[in-house]
C-alpha cells in the first residue's frame, strides 16, 4: 500500500461537499449501530477494519452481503444511511462492512487505483477476501450466495473485488463507481473520475479476464449512477456496463428497457433467462446512493453525506437483484439447484397471489430465442464449440412478456 500515492491523490481531488456534515451522522451511527468489530481475521495486508452484523433470525446456510462505504464515510455511518442492517434483519442474511482507516487515507477512501491494493492476493482486496473467509467459516455462509456492493470509492472497490475474486461472488452492485483496471496512478484516477475516456468493450473485458485465472461463471452486475454526478463522471456507468457485457458475451443493446420508480432501467439476460447485467440511471441526481420507499412501502436508510432522497430505494432493489427479498425463483440450467431471478419477475407486482410452484420460465423463454447471425462454419472440427458460442441471440420481447405473464397467471 502506498500512503504517499493516496496523499497525492487527495491533493488533486476536488473538495467533496459536506465532509463536515458527516460528523453528526457519524456520531449518531456510533451510538446506535448494531455492527460489531472483529479484530483478528487474517494477515490483513490492507490494514482495514472489519465490522459485521448477524441478525438473530439468521437461517441455516445464510447469504452474505459485503457493503463498502464511500469517501468521508464509515462502516456504521454508511450502514445507517443506506439501511443495510435493517434489510439484513428483515430478510435474514449476514452483513460484512469493511472500513478504511485514516492511517491509510485521511478521507476514508478505498485505494481502488493502487496496484498494490487491487491485485488478487494483495493489499486491501486481500483483506476484504480474508474477512469474507472469516464470515463464511464462522456463520456457515452459503458460498453460492455471497454478494458485494459499494458507493463511489467503495463502488470502484466493488469492481475490484468482482474482477480479482470472481469465483467468490454471485453478484455485485456498483453505485457511482468506476470500471476495474482503468487507473493505476493519480493522473489516471483523476482522468477516470472526471472524464472517463471511452475504451473498447474488448479492452475493458480483458482487464477483468486478466485479473484472475477464473473463466466462468461470472458474477451478475447491477450498475447505479446519478446523471448529475459531478464527482464521478456518469459515463463511468456506461463503461462498467460495457466491461461486464463483454465478460458475459452479451450484446451492447439492452434486451429490455423501462422505468422503475420513475427512472430508466435497462436489463440484459442470458440464454437461460437469468438477468446478468442491469443498470439504473437516476436522472438529475448528484453523487451518492439513492434513497426512497421500497416496493413493500418500507423506508430503508437515512439521508446524509452522499445519501440522497430520490424516491427509489437502491438498497432494496439491489437486495432484490441479489435474490434476497423473495421474488420468483428460477432454476438455472447451468447450475442445478441454484435459485436466480427471472427477467419476468420485474414485471410482476409483489402483491400478486402467485403460487410458490412457479413455472420454469427458462423453458418458456428458450423457444423464443433465435440465432440472429449464425457463425461461419469452423475451419476445423475442434473449433465447432467455440463458433457456436459466438452466436448472438435476440428475443421477441413482446412475446416474452406475454408468455411470462400468461405462465404466471396474470394474463389469459
Amino acid at each position: 500500500m502506498s500512503l504517499a500515492r493516496n496523499i497525492e491523490f487527495l491533493r488533486h481531488l476536488p473538495r467533496l461537499p459536506g465532509f463536515n456534515a458527516w460528523d453528526a451522522m457519524g456520531l449518531t451511527a456510533l451510538r446506535s449501530s448494531p455492527l460489531l468489530e472483529t479484530r483478528q481475521f487474517g494477515t490483513n495486508p490492507g490494514d482495514l477494519r472489519m465490522f459485521s452484523y448477524v441478525p438473530a433470525n439468521l437461517p441455516p446456510s445464510p447469504a452474505l452481503v459485503v457493503v463498502l462505504h464511500g469517501c468521508g464515510q464509515t462502516a456504521a455511518g454508511y450502514d445507517l444511511g443506506a439501511g443495510w442492517s435493517t434489510l439484513a434483519k428483515h430478510y435474514g442474511f449476514a452483513l460484512l462492512l469493511p472500513e478504511q482507516q485514516a492511517s491509510n487515507n485521511t478521507h476514508g477512501c478505498y485505494s481502488w487505483f493502487n496496484p498494490d491494493d487491487t491485485t488478487r492476493g494483495e493489499g486491501e482486496a486481500c483483506s476484504i477476501r480474508q474477512m469474507i473467509a472469516r464470515m463464511a467459516s464462522q456463520h456457515r455462509i452459503d458460498k453460492n450466495r455471497i454478494f458485494i456492493t459499494g458507493l463511489s470509492a467503495g463502488g470502484a472497490m466493488t469492481s475490484v473485488m468482482l474482477a480479482t475474486y470472481p469465483e467468490v461472488f454471485a453478484a455485485g452492485a456498483v453505485i457511482a463507481g468506476l470500471p476495474y483496471g482503468v487507473a493505476s496512478n493519480v493522473r489516471e484516477a483523476m482522468n477516470g473520475m472526471l472524464r472517463s475516456p471511452p475504451r473498447s468493450a474488448g479492452e475493458l473485458g480483458d482487464l477483468v479476464r486478466n485479473a484472475s485465472k477464473h473463466r466462468a461463471p461470472w458474477p451478475r452486475v447491477s450498475v447505479w449512477h446519478g446523471s448529475a454526478d459531478r464527482t464521478v463522471n456518469p459515463a463511468n456507468a456506461d463503461e462498467i456496463i460495457k466491461q461486464w457485457l463483454d465478460v458475459h458475451r452479451l450484446p451492447s443493446h439492452p434486451m429490455s428497457e423501462g422505468m422503475v420508480d420513475g427512472y430508466p432501467h435497462q436489463i440484459w439476460w442470458n440464454a437461460d433467462g437469468e438477468t446478468v447485467v442491469e443498470s439504473y440511471t437516476i436522472t438529475a441526481m448528484a453523487h451518492g446512493t439513492p434513497l426512497g420507499k421500497a416496493e413493500n412501502d418500507q423506508r430503508y436508510g437515512k439521508e446524509g453525506l452522499f445519501l440522497i432522497e430520490a424516491g427509489i430505494s437502491s438498497s432494496h432493489h439491489i437486495a432484490n437483484f441479489f435474490g434476497l427479498t423473495g421474488g420468483i425463483p428460477k432454476i438455472a440450467k447451468s447450475s442445478p439447484g441454484a435459485t436466480v431471478e427471472s427477467p419476468s419477475a420485474k414485471l410482476i407486482p409483489l402483491a400478486s397471489p402467485i403460487s410458490t410452484r412457479a413455472p420454469d420460465l427458462g423453458k418458456i423463454l428458450q423457444p423464443l430465442m433465435t440465432a440472429a447471425r449464425p457463425a461461419k462454419p469452423p475451419a476445423k472440427p475442434k473449433a465447432k464449440t467455440k463458433a457456436k458460442t459466438k452466436r448472438r441471440r435476440v428475443l421477441d420481447v413482446g412475446a416474452v412478456i406475454t408468455r411470462a405473464l400468461t405462465a404466471a397467471g396474470l394474463m389469459k
